[in-house]
């Protein structure tokens, strides 16, 4: 009796190991690309408008999703290398000092070209105040 306590003990603690380390690598997966705000704030003079300063890192070999940004966008690459894919034009190279804007609505898509290094992109959003700055789309 007191052996077969025993084997479930030990069975139910690796079960929980696996299980633990089964949800980090699965959550690893799914965050393919994680924002950093630094700064959220009003613009004088622009009424229901607001700043949004942040760091956007995309994982390596990973994309964003098609998605679209109700306000304007202008970002700089700080590091890593990437493509950004608009929706009807060329593909754009985003190496480190690359500039971009991406005018309301419009539909893109950013993708980290490394198999190994982070896309790190210094971003400023201009949005309505308490709304969505990102929307995904299909």
């Amino acid at each position: 009796m007191k052996r077969t306590v025993g084997m479930l003990g030990v069975a139910l603690s690796v079960g929980i190991a696996l299980g633990a380390v089964g949800a980090q690598v699965l959550r690893a997966q799914y965050q393919t690309t994680t924002r950093t705000v630094l700064l959220t704030t009003d613009l004088a003079g622009i009424e229901g408008k607001e700043g949004i300063i942040m760091v956007a890192v995309i994982a390596p070999g990973t994309e964003t999703g098609k998605h679209i940004h109700p306000g304007h966008e202008f970002a700089y690459v700080l590091e890593g290398s990437g493509t950004l894919e608009v929706e009807g034009k060329p593909p754009t190279a985003l190496n480190p000092g690359t500039a971009i804007y991406q005018p309301p609505g419009q539909v893109h898509n950013g993708r980290n070209t490394s198999a190994t290094d982070p896309l790190k992109i210094f971003v400023f959003h201009i949005s309505e105040k308490g709304k969505p700055d990102t929307i995904p789309v299909k």
